[in-house]
């Protein structure tokens, strides 16, 4: 998409500001001025794409346009339709179509996916590794790497049985390390007769699974249970994010445990994908259909603690240096407040504060004009780093 300039003096003047200006910034960027913090560099690159879109004397022209019935999702240059089936390249000056698979069952639907980029200065074990994929994950707990070009399958690993609807994927490390988490475990007894012998009475109890591999090459680390007799009933979800595993409660509490020593100190045996296992009785392919993955980290003890905070709705991020966290204090009425805390000795750092989409902390200051308390003014306090969680 190309902008148009209009003639005139006062819009080549208002062009010349703007090129200069983004000049500027690129010749900034080039020599590493943003280098030191992702957060940074993210926000000058759209600082960079509002300049040249918002100029006065930009014109835009429809090229392209498409309709979908399902959710239209979109990855580094290329939209997916009709759940993935079909992929689009937003890269060359008119969109076109990479691939156009044929129509899936219900069985074969994706409910998640991730792209996948090969690391830079690594030897991988095939020539498939070098180039774009993505990781998508069916309806019937079968995780795919197809072709981001093609949408050939690469690998195929089948993740469990019955026992649990594996429902979504996330990065841990992006780009290192994935998870693939359940939905939250509310099968009928019947279903269970198809679980493991070993999982069979417990089944109950356990309310998540989360199953992490490497990728590039993909391997499998383990796949652990979020157990309430462990972790407690009120849990209401659970994630991996930079080797912290949070545990969210429905009071508003969030709890925070080193994923890491409790893959560690709780894994009964590592297993490689592809290989023969005995488990538990069990024989069978690990990552093969239809035994999956052996549920090999079994937490039997609440690990230790690194830290928990209240918070409206489970509103809660990690970031920054030094280290801070924000939350919404746990009452309705704070609903859209965030408190910025150090997560040294939980200091409040502004009394209250919005974080806008683009990082923005706002603070609020109220009924500072006479003539009309009911306006507001607002202080741009500062930008937030990069945030993990």
């Amino acid at each position: 998409m190309c902008p148009q300039a209009a003639a005139g003096g006062r819009g080549a003047a208002s062009r010349a500001r703007g090129a200069h200006s983004v000049c500027r910034l690129l010749s900034r960027r080039a020599h590493g001025f943003y280098a030191r913090d992702a957060g940074v560099a993210h926000r000058k690159n759209l600082g960079l794409l509002r300049k040249i879109m918002c100029q006065g004397s930009t014109k835009f022209k429809n090229v392209w346009t498409t309709h979908s019935a399902s959710p239209i999702a979109y990855e580094r240059g290329r939209i997916y339709l009709d759940n993935y089936q079909c992929c689009i390249s937003s890269i060359a000056q008119e969109p076109r179509i990479l691939y156009q698979k044929p129509k899936c069952s219900k069985s074969e639907k994706i409910e998640d996916a991730l792209l996948l980029e090969c690391p830079l200065g690594e030897m991988l074990p095939s020539p498939s590794d070098y180039k774009s994929s993505l990781i998508v994950l069916t309806v019937q707990n079968w995780l795919l790497r197809l072709s981001a070009d093609s949408g050939e399958i690469l690998e195929k690993v089948y993740l469990a049985g019955s026992c649990c609807k594996f429902r979504y994927l996330s990065w841990d490390t992006p780009q290192e390390v994935m998870v693939v988490k359940s939905a939250q475990n509310k099968l009928p007894a019947a279903a269970r007769q198809y679980c493991y012998p070993s999982q069979a009475g417990i089944q109950q109890s356990v309310l998540f699974y989360l199953a992490v591999f490497q990728v590039l090459p993909l391997s499998f680390i383990g796949m652990l249970e979020i157990n309430k007799k462990i972790f407690g009933n009120s849990v209401t979800d659970v994630a991996v994010s930079n080797g912290i595993l949070i545990v969210m409660y429905s009071m508003g509490l969030v709890r925070l445990y080193n994923f890491q020593a409790i893959a560690e100190q709780f894994m009964e045996q590592p297993f490689d994908l592809g290989h023969e296992f005995n488990w538990n009785g069990q024989v069978g392919v690990v990552g093969k259909y239809p035994f999956g993955l052996p549920c090999n980290i079994k937490i039997t003890d609440t690990p230790p603690l690194l830290f928990e905070a209240s918070s409206l709705e489970n509103a809660f991020q990690i970031g920054g240096y030094p280290w801070h966290y924000i939350i919404t204090p746990n009452k309705k009425k704070h609903k859209g407040v965030f408190h910025i805390c150090s997560l040294k000795d939980n200091a409040l750092v502004n009394d209250a504060v919005t974080v806008t989409a683009s990082g923005r902390v706002v603070k609020k200051r109220f009924n500072l004009l006479d003539d009309d308390p009911e306006q507001e003014v607002t202080d741009v306090v500062s930008k937030s780093s990069s945030w993990i969680i």
